[in-house]
């Protein structure tokens, strides 16, 4: 399992158009075979900030969930969308792999585990 990190550079100015291209994404994303964690904008701090999270299997499931996510409609109209208000001034992508797996559980004191 691989995620990728999307980072934006947005205009500050059309966080409502992010919204909106985000919320398709939300739609589109998992329909096409990748498991969307969100999209995530400004709130506090930079005005600019925004990622979008999502795991996927592998590269060559990306590769067949690349296709099949240019092919949807929604996903076209998503891209045709950012492409005509230009609010996305810059983005950058990133697969990582988890290290830190397996977690343990939510607020376990250390120091009392067998």
């Amino acid at each position: 399992m691989i995620t990728c990190f999307i980072r934006y550079e947005i205009d500050p100015f059309a966080r409502q158009d992010f919204a909106q291209y985000a919320a398709a994404w939300g739609q589109a994303i998992p329909r096409c075979g990748a498991d969307l964690i969100g999209y995530f904008g400004p709130h506090e701090g930079s005005a600019t900030t925004a990622y979008g999270v999502y795991t996927i299997d592998s590269l060559a499931a990306y590769e067949v969930y690349r296709t099949k996510l240019a092919a949807d409609p929604l996903g076209r109209e998503n891209y045709e969308f950012a492409k005509r208000k230009r609010f996305i001034l810059k983005e950058d992508r990133i697969f990582l792999k988890n290290m830190s797996l397996p977690h343990g559980p939510a607020g376990t004191d250390p120091e009392v585990l067998p």
